[in-house]
């Protein structure tokens, strides 16, 4: 249990093979692959001779429509179309999981709505929005016709009128936009009853025995850990609440916030109750769910973008942590060294997930790496919201936006959604580069570790050795380096359509990144729960941090976007051309 002054946990000694089931970092990568084992046992059967058979026929019609016509027919969108709708998390274990899983709903006036809706209430709100629907699906259905008709028109002279395909092209693009806004009201028309409750109680039992399992064998009472995680959850799900309220959703502020404002609101008032302590784990949260990531960090999606995602995440992000580390303590004069590269970790690579690397690597203080949480939240809310209404604003392209919203937001859910702001182009570039950097986690911590290590035997005169780089390198980071491998290696071998259905749609969204969000939901509430305004007044001190990440940011947004447009536009513009 981490207390006011403590660092961030680490492995110590020189370890031993009781280390496995002792120390909390072998825990996050053994609750990590249980999870992820049990997500492909539950979706890979999915992916059965009918299904192939399924893709083969979309695929045959994508290939013919392709040779066919120069451009995109209708047949070609509807073959595709086909080819979405196939996704192993639309199958009866998808749907029981998620019921079983789900956060609290979209709420506004009464945020019991959130948690329950009846029959009744159901039906009436599939009324109203059945009237929108049927009212798109006919000019959807005019918009097709047209397009139809075009398409004909094209065909009948061979597609070799270029007038005549444009306009083909034009109708089918027309069709398509209303046959996007008919997708999203459906859903509206085809509301169902539910009760979150029984599902919310039933995870919160597993939740408690998966991780009080994990406490039990590093010497803690389950017991304890048990009465007490049922705060905490009552407090993520109150965030989960709050970010699923309509005005709150419209401004993109997410359960992460609300988690920390939370628990700050209980530390600071009230106190936090000493019997809710033992649940207050905020690394042993978040190292298993980073684990998760791990196995969202697919190669195959790294060489989608190839070359200009690379050297958009891999070089900016490096010079960036480097300069602002300096900056921090030559310029500023920044006293503590590890709350220095916390921040500058934080800020450049990819938010709290390199803030917990970085902390374990350089033995950060608790309140170093809530200081730093807290800043990269603030921020990310701002930049999420107001770098697609610039991007918009000032005419830039999309992908070159989407690169440069993926290199500078640090959250990848925020980056998902700024990306979403713009459009499907964006986000597919946006979410890329961001998984691209997820990448740098590792090596970041790696030598994070060597640099502290270093710092030390500069400072006492002696010889600390490899052992100490080892005992300071965050181990559950192999757990995501792994996790990386062999999800990507799956992918591969199995190709993208069928991986498409079965881990994209299945193991992943399906399983993993659920419980992905969930931990990382805990461990915000926890961070808020054991953080004291007046431990972290100190830190403040001149307003040094907030200085540091406010330069380093504008450092990181300015080469950010001149290495996208750089590689995007000049270097490599055949690659922007196919994306």
């Amino acid at each position: 249990m981490l207390e006011a002054n403590d660092t961030i946990v680490y492995d110590s000694g020189k370890g031993s093979w009781a280390d496995l089931w002792t120390k909390e970092d072998y825990w996050a990568i053994w609750l990590g692959f249980i999870l992820l084992m049990a997500g492909m046992l539950i979706y890979f059967p999915l992916g059965d001779d009918a299904i192939k058979a399924r893709i083969k026929s979309a695929n045959t019609i994508l290939t013919t429509e392709s040779q066919r016509a120069p451009f995109k027919t209708v047949e070609w969108h509807a073959a595709l179309d086909a080819k979405k709708k196939l996704k192993a998390t639309s199958g009866p274990a998808g749907k029981m999981i998620k019921a079983f899983t789900s956060a609290p709903k979209t709420w506004r006036g009464n945020p019991i709505d959130a948690f329950y809706l009846n029959a009744a209430g159901a039906k009436a709100l599939s009324a109203t929005g059945t009237v929108k629907y049927e009212a798109i699906k006919i000019r959807e259905a005019r918009s097709l016709a047209t397009a139809r008709m075009a398409q004909g028109r094209a065909a009948a002279v061979g597609f070799a009128d270029a007038a005549l395909n444009r306009k083909a092209s034009e109708g089918i693009d027309a069709w398509r936009s209303i046959h996007a806004q008919a997708g999203k009201l459906k859903k509206k028309a085809n509301v169902t009853p539910f009760n979150l409750l029984p599902g919310l109680l039933g995870f919160m039992l597993f939740l408690a025995a998966f991780f009080g399992v994990g406490i039990t064998f590093m010497g803690e009472s389950f017991i304890k850990f048990t009465k007490a995680f049922f705060f905490v959850f009552a407090v993520a799900v109150l965030a989960y609440l709050a970010s699923a309220n309509a005005t709150m959703k419209h401004y993109g502020i997410g359960y992460a916030a609300w988690a920390i404002l939370f628990g700050m609101i209980i530390s600071n008032t009230i106190g936090t109750p000493k019997w809710v302590l033992p649940a207050v784990q905020t690394e042993y949260y978040i190292k298993t769910g980073l684990v998760l990531l791990g196995a969202e960090v697919l190669f195959n999606k790294v060489l989608s973008i190839g070359i200009p995602g690379i050297f958009v995440a891999w070089v900016v992000t490096p010079i960036v942590l480097i300069t602002t580390y300096w900056f921090g303590q030559k310029v500023l004069k920044i006293e503590s060294k590890t709350m220095n590269m916390v921040i500058s970790a934080d800020m450049s690579v990819c938010g709290v997930s390199a803030a917990i690397a970085t902390a374990s690597a350089c033995r950060a203080k608790k309140e170093e790496l809530t200081l730093a949480v807290g800043l990269s939240l603030i921020f990310t809310a701002i930049m999420m919201v107001v770098m697609p209404a610039i991007i918009k604003s000032v005419g830039m392209p999309f992908i070159l936006g989407g690169a440069w919203m993926g290199g500078t937001i640090d959250a990848t859910g925020a980056v998902a959604a700024a990306g979403a702001f713009l459009s499907e182009q964006a986000l597919y570039v946006a979410a890329t580069i961001k998984m691209i950097q997820n990448v740098l986690i590792g090596i970041i911590a790696f030598g994070v570790a060597i640099y502290f290590v270093a710092e030390e035997e500069a400072a006492s005169g002696r010889k600390v050795g490899f052992i100490e780089i080892w005992n300071r390198f965050p181990k559950f980071v192999i757990g995501f380096i792994i996790a990386s491998i062999l999800f990507s290696a799956i992918y591969t071998s199995i190709g993208k359509d069928l991986a498409y259905v079965i881990i994209d749609h299945g193991a992943i969204r399906g399983f993993s990144k659920i419980g992905r969000a969930w931990f990382f939901c805990l461990a915000f509430a926890s961070i808020g729960l054991a953080t004291n305004f007046r431990e972290l007044k100190k830190y403040f001190k001149g307003g040094k941090p907030l200085i540091l990440y406010v330069c380093g940011q504008t450092l990181n947004l300015t080469l950010t976007l001149v290495m996208a447009y750089i590689m995007f536009y000049l270097v490599f513009p055949e690659i922007t051309a196919k994306i």
